[in-house]
């Protein structure tokens, strides 16, 4: 099995950086507009260094890692290559584009998995949403699962709801992260060296998401058990409230939906 990259970018990289741990570097090809930073990449993972058109024609699965805006461009150009590869999965990654619109734009009927990956899947912690066109197989899939275990966690949603998953897992992060720099400022408000709130906010996080993942009981619920009656931690949920915590959150979530939709209308 051979494994294609067209686009070394953050999530491309990480992508391949994940694939490379499980079944080995050698098995991985790596393209891009800017061959330096391919070759860089490929000499950190043992991989190879091809053109677009020569891992289009000799892969098993081709990830495909361009901004949404440029895949018509990138997909024309390795038609003819596409067309010679029988056995070919394309794996999309494209924020809005639907399984239908990279087939139409690869020029056939191409068995296609749509992922929608994040940055945790850098170091092993991601959240990688995915579905399928009906033509991948159960051993493609199969397959497919194993070479990215190494990424995170995946798990098949319908394609029509993808988008809103996204929102949720794929902008989240970059929620999460100013989160956790308004909680550090908090703290260094209060007296705390930097490095120590920010290191101490980053693992309450961490730590807080493990407990609903283990527990599987309803954030609500944890919440309430952290708030003493007339305690501090109570005293800051309702500032939060009066600034519309929730609501913020919530509606950046629908934010970031509405714009991934409006990215697929081109």
């Amino acid at each position: 099995m051979k494994y294609g990259f067209i686009g070394t970018g953050n999530m491309g990289g990480a992508l391949a950086r994940a694939v490379s741990a499980s079944v080995g570097g050698e098995a991985v090809v790596l393209a891009d507009r800017d061959s330096e930073k391919a070759k860089r990449l490929a000499e950190k993972l043992g991989a190879r260094v091809e053109t677009a058109e020569q891992a289009a024609k000799g892969c098993d699965f081709l990830f495909l890692g361009v901004k949404p805006q440029m895949m018509a461009e990138m997909l024309a150009g390795i038609r003819g290559a596409l067309a010679e590869n029988s056995r070919l999965v394309l794996v999309s990654m494209a924020a809005g584009l639907s399984m239908a619109e990279i087939r139409r734009l690869a020029g056939g009927e191409y068995p296609v998995i749509r992922i929608m990956p994040n940055t945790p899947a850098s170091i092993g912690q991601g959240m990688i949403l995915y579905d399928c066109t009906e033509n991948v197989t159960d051993a493609q899939e199969a397959q497919f699962l194993k070479a990215m275990e190494r990424a995170g966690r995946l798990d098949r949603l319908p394609e029509k709801l993808i988008d809103a998953g996204s929102a949720v897992s794929g902008c989240g992060p970059a929620f999460v992260f100013l989160m956790i720099e308004a909680l550090a400022d908090g703290g260094v408000k209060n007296g705390l060296p930097r490095a120590k709130a920010q290191r101490y906010a980053a693992q309450m996080l961490l730590g807080s998401a493990e407990m609903v993942l283990r527990t599987g009981r309803h954030p609500g619920q944890l919440k309430d058990e952290v708030c003493s009656p007339g305690g501090s931690t109570i005293q800051g949920v309702r500032v939060l409230e009066e600034h519309g915590f929730r609501g913020a959150v919530t509606d950046a979530v629908i934010a970031a939906y509405d714009k991934t939709k409006e990215m697929g209308k081109g």
